[in-house]
This record gives structure tokens, sequence and C-alpha cells, in this order.
């Protein structure tokens, strides 16, 4: 295990794709015994989604270690009342089947709480359980659209851009995470489990934060800036003679010193850009005179003047770079571990720190069903007489 926060937490994953299993890493990055449940014929469906490692893809493996998996039928009678007995011995559940799937199979809240009480169950969907969207299928793509966001990303004047990060997805696990480790909590002071409803529209609209804000006080339809920002300035990306940087200019200490750092000494002393309120409004005057500067000379340069002066900078890395950048690596968040099959993978750390640095990497993600009989024979006592006559029956699955 990674992390031991949520040491002796056990969680039943239900979830697929990616929104589902991103929360569920969280939580077993932070040391919770993740189980994933999965059909014996295929499995989460991304096992076989994009570049392949071996036997798993680049997506699975990615968004599944720390995890063990579970080959179960839950569409069988026999699978259903597996999953009831994991359940007792379960603190949690994360889901995120579109509403409805779930109560067919009687695995939602109002049935598997009547078989474990204690329960918190978190159920995560495009759109929540309630509302006239309810029932329509979303992804990622889907939900940034209908948030807003894709109309606030982008050039000015250009198409609706995607977030090139799955934010629509990815938030969404993040609050699911919260909202599942909040409701443990609870329980701890109640002895009560919970049902969360997490909807990832709700989570992006929730994201909107000062922007929906800045409608609500001026009236005005926010757009696309591109990499600017609608009331800061300089704040951007500029091209230099070699790539591309960013400046975060707030506040007029950072404003002197950037002209200091350009040799451009006349802009601070310029009336229509002494405030930030007057680098807005003269926005169209000042960035043309601030891209000429800086496309005189290499990033690396810049950057160099800029760390000089204590500005707040840095280059626009590829996705390359920023995986071999310094404070990334030397934060642990490029890890290696060693699959039995595969060797040795790659993978991204865990942004939560803790001061014993006890992050060992854990697991690497697991095959289809290779901890079934583990689980069975550890958490439910069966035989191995017992779990093959499940398996030729076609109830599991063993890897």
């Amino acid at each position: 295990m990674s992390m031991g926060l949520l040491s002796g937490v056990r969680i039943l994953d239900l979830t697929w794709v990616l929104a589902g299993p991103y929360a569920s890493l969280v939580l077993a990055d932070l040391g919770a015994e993740v189980i994933k449940v999965e059909s014996p014929e295929r499995g989460d469906m991304t096992r076989d989604l994009g570049p392949s490692l071996g036997p798993l893809s680049a997506h699975f493996a990615a968004l599944n270690r720390n995890k063990r998996s579970v080959a179960l039928d839950l569409k069988s009678e026999a699978g259903r009342r597996v999953f009831y007995d994991l359940a007792r011995h379960a603190d949690a559940l994360f889901t995120n089947y579109r509403p409805g799937v779930l109560e067919r199979l009687k695995l939602d809240y109002e049935h598997l709480s009547a078989e474990a009480p204690s329960i918190v169950y978190c159920a995560l969907s495009g759109y929540g359980a309630t509302g006239p969207y309810r029932d329509k299928p979303a992804y990622d793509l889907v939900i940034q659209a209908l948030s807003g966001g894709m109309s606030l990303t982008g050039e000015p004047g250009g198409p609706p851009v995607r977030s090139g990060i799955p934010f629509g997805d990815l938030a969404g696990g993040v609050f699911a995470a919260l909202g599942l480790v909040s409701a443990l909590v609870g329980r701890a002071r109640t002895g009560r489990g919970a049902y969360l409803d997490v909807s990832l529209l709700d989570v992006q609209i929730s994201l909107l934060s000062y922007i929906a804000a800045y409608y609500w006080a001026n009236g005005e339809v926010p757009g696309p800036v591109g990499s600017g920002h609608p009331t800061i300035v300089p704040y951007g990306a500029y091209r230099a003679r070699d790539g591309y940087l960013v400046l975060a200019i707030f506040g007029e200490k950072f404003w002197r010193d950037l002209c200091e750092a350009l040799d451009l000494q006349a802009l601070a002393a310029d009336p229509r850009f002494a405030t930030n309120a007057d680098r807005v409004r003269h926005r169209g005057e000042l960035e043309p005179l601030l891209r000429a500067r800086l496309a005189e000379r290499t990033t690396a340069e810049w950057i160099a003047r800029c760390e000089q002066y204590g500005i707040p900078a840095a280059p626009v890395n590829s996705v390359d770079h920023a995986l071999a950048d310094l404070q990334a690596c030397s934060r642990g968040m490029v890890r290696e571990h060693v699959h039995p099959l595969l060797g040795r993978l790659r993978f991204l750390g865990n942004p939560i720190k803790t001061a014993n640095g006890d992050d060992d990497g854990g697991r690497p993600a697991p095959l289809l069903g290779q901890d079934t009989a583990e689980v069975l024979t550890a958490l439910l006592g069966m035989t191995r007489d017992e779990i093959e006559r499940l398996e030729a029956a076609g109830v599991c699955r063993l890897a």
C-alpha cells in the first residue's frame, strides 16, 4: 500500500472508464483497500483501450494501481449473493454506472444498505440521480460543453476547445473521493452509513467559481481569453524566440519588476499602465509591446531574467518536459514499480505527501480476476473447491 492514511478502510469499486476509477485511485493511493469488482467476461472496458502494455492497457494501468481485481458476474443471483457478502465486510462502495443500472441488478443503495446498514455508498454519474437529464449518457466532453467550460477555452473568436486534461471526469473523481471520506468521518461519529449522489455536471458548474460571480456582478457573458485573464494584465502565454513562456503579473510590484527584467522601464512610468485596472483598459496597446520584446530572446533567457527579479514565470512545457521537470521528480511525482509480467512500469506519484514519507508506490494494476480467490478466501472464508465451482458456473473468474 502506498500510503497509510486510510489503512483499514475497505472499498468495493464498481467503477469503470475514468471518473470512477480516478476517484477510487485517489483513495487507494492513500492506503484504502480497494476491491475492483469487474465482469468475468471483459472487465473494465479500458483494459484494452489505447496503447498496450502487454496484458494491460496504459489507460487501465494508470488508473488502477493499488487495487485488487475480483471478477464476478453481478447479473447472476449467485454473483449478487457473493457481492452482498463482500459488502458486509466493506466500509464503502463506489459506482459510476448510469442511474437505474444498479437498481435493476438490486445493487442500489436501498438493497445494499439492507444487507450492510453502515456502508457508505457513493454514486458518481454524469447528471446525478435526479433532474431531467438523469438518464442521459455523459462523457467528459459532454460535461465540459454543457457546463460552460468549453465556451471559456480557446482563443477569442475561435471555436470552442476541450481542455487537454479531462477535467470533467477527473474533478468529478476528486469530489467523489472527498465526499466518501467525509461520509466515513461522519459515520465514525454516528455509526450510520450514507448515500452520496455526485454529479459530474454539478462539479463542473461549481468550478465556474469566480467566473460565475463576475457574470452575476456585471451581467457580461464571459468568453474565451486564450491563456490570458479577464481582469489581470499581463497574464498569459507569450512567444519567445524558441518557444513559449507564461507570465503571471498580479500586483504592481510584479509589474515594476517585469519592466526592469524586460528593460522596458518606460512602461512602468506610462500612465496608461500605472495600475492593473489601467492595464486591463489598455490591454490592446500594452500586449503588442510586450510580445515584440519577448520575441527577441529565448525562453531560457527570459526565465533567467524573471527568476532574477522573482517574477512568477515558467516555460510552457510539453508533456515529456513536464515529466522530466526537476521539481516534479524531486517531489516523487514520477515513480516506478515492478510488474510481475511487464517489468518496470512508470506511474504518476500521489500529490498528497505525509511527514513520514511512507509512499512506496504500492501494487501495479491487477490482471482481470487476479485477486478473486484471495479475496473470497480471506473475507468470506470460501474454500478452493467452492471458488472453483463458482468459476465453473461462470459466476467468477480466476486469473
